[in-house]
């Protein structure tokens, strides 16, 4: 589970662009979204693309991704439980 979190950090880092940070700067637990990594309804499209491109999962409603989005372990568990 921890190379998956750690894939998702740097699929996330390269996906968005996010220049000075590595996976080992952003907390499993820190929110992705406002205060944490400070994410915004664009990154989430991206992220949902990452986890279509990269692992099978088809997410059609942005807004339900919401709560799968709120930190890397909660991204990583839905991943886990979902990858094709």
């Amino acid at each position: 589970m921890e190379e998956l979190k750690t894939q998702l950090k740097q699929q996330i880092i390269d996906a968005l662009n996010l220049e000075d940070i590595t996976p080992a700067d952003i907390d499993n637990e820190a929110p992705l979204f406002g205060d944490g990594l400070g994410l915004d309804s664009i990154d989430a499209l991206e992220i949902i693309l990452i986890l279509e491109s990269n692992y099978g999962i088809h997410i059609a409603n942005a807004g339900e991704a919401r709560p799968l989005f709120k930190s890397i372990n909660t991204l990583a568990d839905f991943v886990a439980a979902n990858k094709k």
